[in-house]
């Protein structure tokens, strides 16, 4: 069986027999059979136990135990306790999430300080199936059929190829012993309920289920590989990104093969789940405006096209320009200022440069997002215009008005930064210095 192992690992390339590997171990039976494996292959690793201060006692026995077996391999031991209750309280989040991302922070950090080239978990094909079967009942997408990958960056699991009758069978064999961990009777755990409950039923129909979903996983990689690779093309010809939003030309996507699911593939860096995404598909052919929201973003059909941009894009503060700066930076906005002679003087044609009659300008000058209310005198126009008609005008999605910046003399607005300067502040010949405003970035 080890050699079934040793052949797995090199197959997928889990690691090279001078690599240092530290083992996740909980003393349970996996772990256990995972270490004695690596022994007997001859390996350097060290173990690395995680206490989560949940079953008192039984928990303190566990530690001693691993301890043991690290003197018995006379490897390396290393024990962390967290306080998992008070975590998961703090970032709200489920016990076994919480656990999660304690012990796999830790391992990482053991990992680097002690230059371990990977992490080893004792994953097995059971665990892979309980994956599958968990992530299919709660939906997802094609990655979510993957179970476990045997690596993933610098975490490995040597044993995927095995199912746990093969890892019985080898403690058998091999009169090994280990902890049994109480809480992996509690059907209130999702992963306990499928493996003790649902699998059971399955395995009626299946006696080798384990196996049949290791291969159905190895055709789905090749399924994704090639799905992945089709989403990659519609992505080249579809979507824009600017460091203001995230464009996605709907023209662009007509003709393509299930919309749905390619667009979700697209929008899931979002948070967009699948049912939203549907809605998304069906305002296609609805009016501009629709929008859509995400835990994180906003998207917005306008036109032709989807705006999507992060949340709280308005929470920009109000500055002041002193009348001698030459840099101003503030939050994501950077703007260059400089004083020039007006003769001879020629006003760029360009949205990011800004030319002004500096002495019809009252410094301090203000930096601040546009309000309702707000109203300018456009360039070349001699009437008032309300800022939000004129963005209308300029055809500004909705999601990104909150992101648009005015500067102001003495509460007049001077300039929509990036858009238009007012008519009251233009260079004219009767004009002496100019102060041109640039946007750095």
């Amino acid at each position: 069986m080890t050699d079934k192992v040793l052949a797995f690992c090199e197959h997928h390339q889990l690691f090279t027999t001078t690599d240092k590997i530290v083992v996740a171990v909980s003393g349970g039976i996996d772990s256990v059979v995972l270490c004695d494996m690596l022994s007997k292959l001859k390996m350097d690793f060290g173990i690395a136990h995680c206490h989560f201060g949940l079953r008192a006692e039984e928990a303190d026995a566990d530690e001693l135990f691993v301890k043991k077996l690290a003197k018995k391999y006379n490897v390396p031991f290393y024990s962390e306790h967290f306080n998992t209750k008070e975590y998961a309280e703090q970032e709200q989040l489920s016990i076994q999430m919480a656990a999660r991302l304690l012990r796999y922070t830790w391992f990482e950090k053991i990992r680097q300080q002690y230059g371990y080239q990977y992490i080893a978990t004792a994953h097995h094909q059971n665990d892979a199936a309980e994956t599958i079967l968990l992530n299919l009942t709660k939906g997802t997408g094609i990655a979510g059929l993957h179970g476990i990958p045997a690596k993933n960056n610098k975490i490995i699991r040597p044993l995927l190829c095995l199912t746990k009758d093969d890892i019985y069978d080898y403690v058998t064999s091999h009169q090994l012993i280990w902890r049994e961990d109480s809480s992996n009777e509690s059907t209130k755990y999702q992963r306990n309920l499928i493996r003790q409950e649902v699998i059971p039923v399955l395995k009626q129909i299946n006696p080798n289920l384990e196996n049949t979903l290791s291969q159905t996983v190895e055709k789905i990689k090749g399924a994704e590989a090639i799905f992945q690779k089709y989403i990659q093309e519609v992505k080249t010809a579809s979507v824009t990104e600017k460091p203001e939003a995230t464009y996605i030309d709907i023209t662009a996507l007509n003709g393509v093969t299930a919309l749905p699911v390619v667009l979700f593939e697209i929008l899931k860096a979002y948070n967009y789940n699948y049912e939203v995404v549907q809605n998304i598909v069906e305002s296609f052919t609805a009016i501009s405006g629709k929008t859509f929201e995400s835990p994180t973003h906003i998207l917005v059909k306008d036109r032709e096209q989807l705006v999507i941009t992060g949340k709280n894009l308005g929470a920009f503060g109000s500055y002041e320009i002193a009348e001698e700066t030459t840099i101003f930076e503030a939050e994501e906005l950077m703007l260059g200022l400089a004083r020039k002679e007006a003769t001879g003087y020629k006003i760029p044609r360009s949205r990011k440069i800004a030319a002004l009659d500096a002495e019809l300008l009252q410094f301090p000058l203000k930096v601040r997002t546009w309000k309702e209310g707000d109203w300018f005198v456009p360039l070349g126009m001699n009437g008032k215009k309300k800022i939000s008609d004129f963005l209308i005008d300029e055809k500004i999605p909705a999601n990104l008005k909150p992101k648009i910046k005015v500067i102001t003399s003495d509460k007049s607005i001077v300039w929509i930064i990036g858009y238009r300067p007012d008519n009251r502040f233009k260079v004219t010949d009767k004009t002496n210095t100019v102060l041109e405003i640039e946007i750095k970035k």
